[in-house]
């Protein structure tokens, strides 16, 4: 999967002079957590958080009358607080890295770029709602966990032992089990009428399976 198929393409965006104010009352009616900042012509030229605006707003604390601090914050714009040089990805890029990208970055949006055009944005969230649909969890189905050893077609004859006891896959997620080298977590969705049969039948062929939380896998290995 890749950005450009689930990218926002509906932007919200605001010049460098849009006063903060504006860029609040903006995030708070779209109810989203980025402005997108272009120029008169268009030009990408930086990004504006929700948490820069909150960062940049005057605390209540503050000894300034209304209209002194109302004037104060007229005088803050988008330009003044935006991230200038944000990190962009291309409509290319795979989900994966850009979600590595915001984790090693610690930031939750991605400016995507089509050459100097700006044609999207990618937030933590939209990365997030991909992840549950792609494990299934938004469909009526059970979850349990495989543990096997690293080897060549260990998950083609998983599929097939399901396939015979006519088992469908509705997703498989595999991680290494970082305590014990040389083993995986090969996590299944299968639909939850067949969730008793593909655990039992796995089990016969020598697999073996959990379908509830275990602190310690080395009894299981």
């Amino acid at each position: 999967m890749h950005v450009g198929r689930i990218m926002n393409t509906d932007l919200i965006t605001v010049t460098p002079d849009t006063p903060l104010t504006k860029a609040k009352k903006l995030i708070e009616e779209k109810k989203i957590s980025h402005l997108l900042v272009v120029d008169k012509k268009r030009k990408f030229t930086g990004i504006v958080s929700d948490r820069d605006v909150k960062q940049s707003w005057a605390s209540p604390a503050t000894a300034l009358s209304v209209h002194e601090l109302n004037y104060l914050l007229d005088q803050l714009t988008a330009g003044h607080i935006m991230t200038t040089t944000p990190i962009t990805v291309s409509p290319g890029t795979t989900i994966e890295r850009a979600a590595h990208l915001m984790q090693q970055n610690r930031i939750s949006a991605l400016p995507v770029m089509e050459g100097d055009k700006l044609v999207g944005i990618i937030t933590r969230t939209d990365v997030m709602a991909l992840l549950l649909q792609s494990i299934g969890i938004d469909k009526e189905s059970a979850r349990f966990t495989v543990l096997v050893k690293d080897r060549v077609g260990v998950m083609a004859e998983i599929s097939q032992i399901l396939k015979d006891a006519g088992v469908n896959i509705r997703s498989l997620v595999t991680w290494p089990e970082t305590r014990h080298e040389g083993y995986y977590q090969l996590v299944l969705r299968v639909p939850a009428e067949n969730s008793a049969v593909a655990v039992e039948t796995l089990q016969k062929h020598g697999f073996k399976v959990l379908t509830e939380y275990v602190e310690d896998f080395t009894p299981y290995l």
